[in-house]
């Protein structure tokens, strides 16, 4: 799929359309054009973004299946290749997919080979007002990167809540799926956080270094597109450390669990053994017992027995063992 949306300062007219709007790009000197390209053949891509005179290098890195965000500025362009999140991401269990930018003087390019729910938005905002158009194609690309900055802090901002809720029920009912949902969490958190990093790196050059291509009116939205970046990376870290606590202390509880059994288990051999060693005595078959014949040796035995079981129960209530 391959959308144009085509807009002329001069006049204010704007069209949306295919890339049949190309053309008449090229035969103006004044008007600019964002050409979103999403899941065609990379022949196709390929011939597409080398028409508009982007880089071999740069098409190279754009459709590669994975590629670490990054950016890059050649002489007529700057390219940034950011990693979103995919149409299907509602959670924390998310998906990703490359999203590139080329950035013109007067053009946009986008790339993703998977919808892109940020590329929809702006493609929505546009036809709303089209007047967004006449920011320039720096606008644009910031505007875009803000979306996609901005749905990885809404899907950390909705799992915080389930944490609270992990923690209370660790204490009410402990449950191992709640250790794996935890160990799915941390996977997750980690990417998250390793996403930031690089995102992080991004935005910081395009804070400290005003590229023309950009423009200096943009330090706020630079800024702003800085911060919810670096508000994810630390939202991720932090859930990636309460989920590291709730797991060390779940695992803590089963321990302790596993504890007080062995100690249960361990009093009642305890008790039995000397009541086993009792038994296995009068158990012997030897003709000369003398105990074996008096009328009251088997109640003197189970007494015994009995006085030191209780005696031990004694002791170890006082030891607070039981």
């Amino acid at each position: 799929m391959i959308r144009v949306f085509l807009s002329d300062p001069n006049t204010g007219e704007s069209h949306q359309g295919g890339k049949e709007l190309i053309a008449d790009w090229e035969a103006s000197d004044s008007k600019l054009i964002w050409v979103d390209i999403g899941g065609e053949p990379h022949y196709s891509e390929e011939a597409l973004l080398d028409g508009f005179g982007i880089h071999p290098f740069a098409i190279q890195d754009a459709l590669r299946l994975r590629h670490p965000p990054k950016l890059e500025r050649f002489d007529d362009f700057l390219f940034i290749l950011l990693r979103g999140l995919d149409a299907d991401s509602i959670g924390i269990d998310f998906g990703v997919i490359q999203l590139s930018l080329f950035i013109g003087d007067r053009f946009l390019l986008t790339r993703h080979a998977q919808p892109s729910v940020s590329a929809n938005w702006l493609f929505e905002e546009l036809q709303r007002d089209a007047t967004i158009m006449s920011e320039g194609p720096g606008a644009l690309a910031v505007r875009l990167s803000n979306r996609l900055a901005r749905r990885y802090v809404e899907i950390l901002l909705e799992l915080e809540p389930r944490l609270d809720e992990i923690e209370e029920q660790m204490f009410r009912q402990p449950d191992d799926t709640l250790l794996a949902e935890l160990t799915g969490y941390k996977s997750q958190l980690r990417k998250l956080s390793r996403i930031a990093n690089y995102h992080q790196q991004i935005a910081e050059r395009l804070r400290d270094n005003d590229d023309p291509l950009i423009g200096a009116a943009l330090s706020h939205e630079i800024i702003d597109l800085y911060e919810q970046i670096e508000r994810t990376r630390s939202l991720a870290n932090l859930h990636y450390q309460i989920s590291t606590d709730l797991t060390d202390g779940y695992l803590g509880m089963s321990s302790h669990q596993l504890n007080r059994v062995m100690q249960i288990l361990t009093i009642i051999t305890v008790i039995f053994v000397p009541l086993t060693f009792l038994a296995g005595i009068y158990g012997m078959n030897f003709e000369n017992m003398p105990e074996l014949s008096t009328r009251t040796g088997y109640f003197v035995v189970i007494g015994i027995m009995v006085l030191i079981a209780v005696s031990q129960l004694i002791y170890f209530r006082r030891k607070k063992w039981v």
